[in-house]
């Protein structure tokens, strides 16, 4: 079952919270992930996460184009519906 935007959003902000052991305020969807002081080695281990948990995988070309976290959970989102 897909999962919503709102649950997309706070999977992420758990994920990331997680593997970054960092609280974060809050999480937008407009937040560009570099801001939130994450590298590319702990995004793809947020990706990685994500997409075990929703048993989805997201093709590297779409990784390249992921900025913010809106970018993400586009591309979470149209994997979903794919799967």
């Amino acid at each position: 079952m897909a999962r919503s935007r709102a649950e997309l959003l706070e999977m992420f902000s758990k994920t990331a919270t997680e593997i970054v052991e960092r609280e974060f305020s809050e999480i937008a969807e407009a937040t560009v992930i570099s801001e939130l002081g994450i590298d590319s080695l702990g995004m793809l281990e947020i990706i990685g996460s994500m997409e075990r948990q929703l048993k989805i995988q997201i093709p590297d070309e779409s990784l390249a184009g992921i900025q913010t976290v809106h970018d993400l959970l586009d591309a979470v989102e149209k994997r979903q519906s794919a799967a």
